[in-house]
């Protein structure tokens, strides 16, 4: 008998700058891609109308196949995955907005095909792509965490995706470091994110008189080169990451963390810092061999976002 044909599914990955949408088969290979800049509009149809419009346009690519479609919706939170709504902190127009209802009523224009849609908070997905063909692909087991203007997380256990009850679980970037620190945007004191977020690293260093730049990759490029602020800022945004991150471990009993984002690509003038200090705060025997590993995917999120969609019950 002849082999079956990969499933193709649909991947959304939508950004705070860019919307990402392809057509995946079952192996992982993007078979077809769209792209939209993210609108930067008051008006949540506004926002939503380019990214709907992709939809439209991947579901056409469509061969004709039997079964349903799966679908697969990667945004940043807060999210509320059961009632398919979004509030990413980056769209400011969307707040409780139906993204999910709205990719179905789109995909259901354009097929007679049944449609099943999953949403996932950004975090997650990125894990769900370095798990599947990335970092974490030798371990059932892993938290992936991106570095970038905030602190995003996700895990997956015994190879299944931790969503939690409203999909929002893993948030290791509001885990509190300092119970006497100042407040957080997100109500909290002393969050991992105050301190080891890229924004947050560049405005201690400027408050320390450091004038290389307004964003983390000159930050880097200057602990690169030795600039003493810039090394200091790094190390001791990177021990407020180590503590969220052996947190998160004991808590979990994960020892496979994959880390990436933007912050993240600068390597070793992270990563060493970060490996230092885990030792500090990693101290459970369970935890003593906490290991974290850089990212290889360039696309984790989109690719995470096909995961779940070849995830989700027909």
């Amino acid at each position: 008998m002849p082999e079956a044909a990969p499933e193709v599914v649909l991947a959304v990955d939508v950004g705070g700058t860019k919307m990402a949408l392809a057509l995946v088969d079952d192996t992982g290979t993007v078979l077809a891609e769209e792209l939209r800049p993210t609108p930067a509009e008051a008006d949540p149809e506004r926002v939503v109308a380019p990214l709907l419009d992709a939809v439209a346009a991947l579901v056409r690519r469509l061969s004709a196949a039997e079964g349903p479609l799966r679908v697969g919706i990667s945004s940043a939170g807060p999210l509320d995955a059961p009632a398919g709504t979004v509030s990413p902190v980056n769209i400011g127009a969307w707040r409780g907005f139906p993204l999910v209802e709205r990719v179905h009523a789109a995909i259901a224009a354009e097929t007679d095909r049944p449609v099943v849609v999953g949403l996932a908070n950004d975090g997650h997905c990125f894990t769900l792509g370095e798990h599947w063909l990335g970092a974490g692909r030798d371990v059932a087991s892993m938290v992936g965490m991106v570095l970038s203007t905030g602190v995003g997380a996700g895990a997956v256990l015994d190879d299944r995706l931790f969503g939690g009850t409203t999909g929002n679980a893993v948030h290791l970037g509001h885990i509190s470091v300092n119970a006497w620190g100042a407040r957080c945007v997100c109500g909290g004191h002393g969050c991992v994110e105050m301190y080891a977020r890229g924004p947050a690293m560049v405005a201690a260093a400027q408050q320390r008189g450091w004038t290389g730049g307004t964003d983390a990759r000159a930050l880097t490029a200057d602990a690169r080169a030795g600039d003493p602020v810039a090394l200091a800022v790094i190390d001791e945004g990177m021990r407020a990451l180590a503590a969220g991150i052996a947190t998160t471990a004991t808590e979990l009993d994960v020892t496979t963390f994959v880390l990436g984002g933007g912050v993240s690509k600068a390597g070793e003038v992270v990563l060493g810092p970060l490996r230092r200090h885990l030792p500090d705060f990693a101290v459970l025997p369970y935890v003593t061999d906490l290991e974290v590993r850089p990212a290889v995917l360039e696309n984790a999120g989109l690719l995470g976002a096909a995961a779940l969609a070849l995830r989700l019950e027909a």
